[in-house]
């Protein structure tokens, strides 16, 4: 009974390593809270200049919405060891994310091409907003994009020494997360404009 009652107990602890990712992301959703509120404060003063989207922006939310589609697919493939096809869906996955990232540089040059100066002399408070709050959640997707590569290699090695789904399903749950937030930034700075 007491073994039963132990193994129960053992269950229900979360990994230590999933737990770290977890308070990764709370201290991510804090700052972006912060930047997010702080434009929100900023907005309202007299000098503010409303600053529009490039339309690449959503063809980059597309991107990363596929990603997280395949990300999800290639974990199931993981867990249920389709070993051919999680390979498959890592790579493309691995593939939109640099795309995605891509589109995010190729979104404020394309801004900058239209009379958008994002910093320096004659940029206003939100062009300066707008880059350090898509270049944080940049910074954050290219995080996911190296865990991502490490996933990747790991999947091509030519022995698999461990069938363990954490790794993984903790790459997962932090390429979902970005996913997310660039919606909610995404929404949030096309209303907000």
């Amino acid at each position: 009974m007491m073994a039963v009652t132990e193994t129960s107990n053992r269950s229900k602890k979360i990994h230590p390593h999933k737990f770290l990712m977890w308070m990764g992301i709370g201290s991510i959703c804090m700052m972006f809270a912060g930047l997010t509120s702080a434009y929100i404060v900023k907005r309202n003063q007299a000098n503010w200049e409303d600053v529009q989207l490039s339309p690449v922006f959503l063809y980059s939310t597309m991107v990363i919405v596929s990603s997280s589609i395949t990300m999800y697919l290639a974990l199931k493939a993981f867990k249920a060891r389709q070993m051919l096809q999680y390979k498959n869906l890592i790579t493309i996955t691995v593939i939109l994310g640099l795309v995605f990232a891509y589109l995010q540089y190729i979104g404020f040059k394309a801004m900058a091409n239209h009379g958008v100066l994002l910093i320096g002399t004659g940029s206003n408070a939100a062009a300066s907003f707008l880059i350090v709050i898509i270049g944080l959640h940049v910074l954050h997707v290219l995080g996911g994009v190296v865990a991502l590569l490490i996933t990747f290699f790991r999947a091509f090695r030519t022995k698999v020494k461990s069938y363990s789904p954490v790794p993984i399903e903790i790459v997962s749950t932090y390429w979902h997360f970005v996913d997310i937030l660039w919606i909610y930034l995404y929404i949030f700075l096309y209303v907000a404009r």
